[in-house]
C-alpha cells in the first residue's frame, strides 16, 4: 500500500459529500477547507427541495456552527468570497434515483468534474421507521453507487458505515465484507428487493385500513425491529446499514470503493480545536441523564469494552484512505476506525470519569442549585434489572391502577405518566442492551497498515493523525469530552 501527500491530492480536486449537515460531514468539510484551501470544488448534497432551502440549511446547520471559527479567522474578510468560490450547494435526496438532482446542468457538471464521492448520509436512529431507514441507509447506498458510475473522472468512492454492522458479534470482529443474502441468525435468504416489497405492502395495508400517521409510524418502527431481529441484527439502523454495504459490494463494478466503519464517534480530540460536538451522541445520552441527576441505576457489564473514537480521527482516517485507494479500479477496502484493540476503554472507566467530572463541576438546575450526583447502581444482568423495575415501579403502577379504579379515575394522569415512563425504559433497554453487554472488539489491521504506510512515507502525520494510542482517556474525558458535553449539550 502506498500513501502520498494528502494535501497534494486534495489540491484542484472536486469532491461530492452527501449527508452534508451530519456531524462527521461538517468536520470533514471544515478540515478540507482549512488545510487545503486550493481544493477546486466541494459539492454539498443537502436534503432540500430547492437551492433556497439548501442555502437556508447550509447557513443554519453548517457554516453558522462554532466549528468553523478557526477557518473564519484564517480567511478574515475573504471568508464569504472563499465559500462562494469553493462550495456548490446541491439540493437533492440520496433515497431517490440520481440523488434527486433536478437541475440537469448542475448534474452534468458533477458527472464531469467529481474526483471523489464521500457518502456520509445516514439515518442513525436505532428504531427509525423501516421505510425511511431502508430508503436512506440501504437504497441510498445503491443510488450513490449508480450515480458514481456516471462520474467520468471519479477516482474513489468512500461509503461511511458503522462498525456495529456486525450485529451482536463476539471476539475479534474482522474487517470483512457482507455479501448479498448473508444473515447473522441462521435464517437464510435475506433479499433486499423482498424487504422493499414488504415495506410497500405494509404501507398499502395500513393506508387501506385508514390508519392515522401516528399508527403508521409505530407500525413501521415495529416492522423494522422485527425484520432486523429475524436476520440477526439488533436494530433497524445497523440492519439497514449492513444491507447498504451489501449493495455497495454487489454493484461497485470497477469503482475503487472504501468502506469506513467508525465505532462510537465522540467529540474532536484536537482539530479544529479539542472538544467540539453537537447533539446527544450515543454515550452522551448517559452523561446527559447522569449529569442532571436522573440516572441512578444502569444496566450493563462494567467490564465490557466500549469502543469510542474522536471524530477528527475518523475524518483523518477517511482522507488518508482516499489517497491510498484513488485510481485502484475494482477495489473494495474496509477499515474499522475505533479504539477497542489498540486503546481499550471499559464502561467502569466511563462511570468513574462521569462521577469525577460532575462532582467537581456540577451542572446547575433550574433553581440555580448544583445538581448532586452519586455512584450509579449497576445491574449486570437482565433478571436483576427486571426485579428492580418490578419492586420500584411495577408494583407502584399496580397500586395506582387499583387506586384509580377506586377513586373514579382520579389518578389517571399519574398512572398514564408512570406507565409511559416504564414503557420508554423497557424500549430503551431493548434497543441498547446489545451494546451494554457487547463482547466484541474491532480488528483494525487494515487501518493499522494505513497508519504504517502513512508514517513510512512521512505523509503529514501531524495533520492527519488517527492512532488512538496517543489518547490519554483520563485527560480526554475529564478535560475535553465531558466539558464539551456540558457546553454544547446542556446549554
Amino acid at each position: 500500500m502506498e500513501v502520498g501527500s494528502v494535501l497534494n491530492f486534495l489540491q484542484d480536486k472536486s469532491i461530492l459529500i452527501t449527508g452534508a449537515t451530519g456531524f462527521l460531514a461538517k468536520i470533514l468539510l471544515e478540515k478540507i477547507l482549512r488545510v487545503q484551501p486550493n481544493v477546486k470544488k466541494v459539492y454539498l448534497l443537502l436534503r432540500a427541495q430547492d437551492t433556497k432551502s439548501a442555502t437556508h440549511r447550509f447557513q443554519n446547520e453548517i457554516i453558522g456552527k462554532e466549528l468553523f471559527k478557526l477557518l473564519k479567522e484564517n480567511m478574515g474578510a475573504n471568508f464569504s468570497t472563499f465559500l462562494s468560490e469553493k462550495l456548490t450547494l446541491v439540493p437533492g435526496d440520496i433515497s431517490l434515483e440520481n440523488l434527486g438532482l433536478e437541475d440537469s446542468i448542475l448534474k452534468e457538471e458533477i458527472y464531469n468534474q467529481t474526483d471523489v464521492i464521500i457518502n456520509l448520509a445516514a439515518n442513525t436512529n436505532f428504531d427509525e421507521r423501516y421505510d425511511l431507514s431502508l430508503g436512506l441507509n440501504t437504497l441510498g447506498a445503491k443510488y450513490v453507487i449508480n450515480f458514481a458510475k456516471k462520474c467520468g473522472k471519479l477516482k474513489v468512492l468512500v461509503h461511511v458505515s458503522t462498525a456495529y454492522v456486525c450485529g451482536e458479534g463476539e471476539g475479534l470482529i474482522l474487517e470483512a465484507p457482507y455479501h448479498m443474502g448473508q444473515s447473522l441468525n441462521g435464517v437464510t435468504g435475506l433479499d433486499i428487493d423482498a424487504e422493499e416489497r414488504i415495506v410497500r405492502d405494509k404501507l398499502s395495508e395500513l393506508q387501506q385500513m385508514g390508519a392515522k400517521e401516528a399508527e403508521i409510524k409505530i407500525a413501521m418502527k415495529n416492522l423494522g425491529l422485527s425484520r432486523a431481529k429475524l436476520y440477526g441484527w439488533p436494530n433497524t439502523y445497523v440492519f439497514t446499514k449492513a444491507m447498504g454495504e451489501m449493495l455497495v459490494g454487489q454493484l461497485k463494478g470497477n469503482l475503487s470503493v472504501v468502506i469506513l466503519r467508525p465505532a462510537i464517534v465522540t467529540s474532536t480530540f484536537k482539530e479544529p480545536f479539542p472538544g467540539w460536538s453537537e447533539g446527544v451522541r450515543t454515550i452522551d445520552s448517559l452523561a446527559l441523564a447522569y449529569g442532571k441527576g436522573k440516572l441512578t441505576c444502569f444496566l450493563g457489564d462494567l467490564n465490557a469494552i466500549v469502543d469510542v473514537i474522536p471524530a477528527d480521527m475518523v475524518v483523518n482516517a477517511m482522507l488518508v484512505a482516499i489517497v491510498a485507494h484513488a485510481n485502484h479500479s475494482n477495489c473494495e477496502s474496509i477499515y474499522h476506525v475505533g479504539s477497542s484493540v489498540r486503546k481499550p476503554l471499559i464502561y467502569s472507566d466511563l462511570q468513574e470519569f462521569g462521577f469525577r467530572h460532575f462532582t467537581a463541576k456540577p451542572l446547575i438546575n433550574k433553581d440555580g442549585k448544583d445538581v448532586k450526583v452519586g455512584k450509579v447502581t449497576v445491574f449486570n444482568n437482565m433478571d436483576s434489572f427486571r426485579r428492580f423495575m418490578f419492586i420500584r415501579y411495577i408494583l407502584m403502577l399496580k397500586g395506582l391502577e387499583l387506586a384509580n379504579t377506586a377513586f373514579c379515575q382520579y389518578f389517571q394522569g399519574t398512572y398514564l405518566d408512570l406507565k409511559r415512563k416504564i414503557q420508554i425504559v423497557n424500549r430503551l433497554v431493548d434497543l441498547y442492551k446489545p451494546y451494554l453487554f457487547f463482547k466484541g472488539v474491532f480488528d483494525d489491521m487494515n487501518t493499522e497498515k494505513l497508519r504504517i504506510a502513512a508514517r513510512e512515507r512521512e505523509v503529514e502525520t501531524d495533520l492527519f493523525y488517527f492512532d488512538p494510542k496517543v489518547i490519554n482517556w483520563n485527560d480526554y474525558f475529564l478535560n475535553i469530552h465531558l466539558p464539551c458535553v456540558a457546553k454544547y449539550i446542556f446549554k
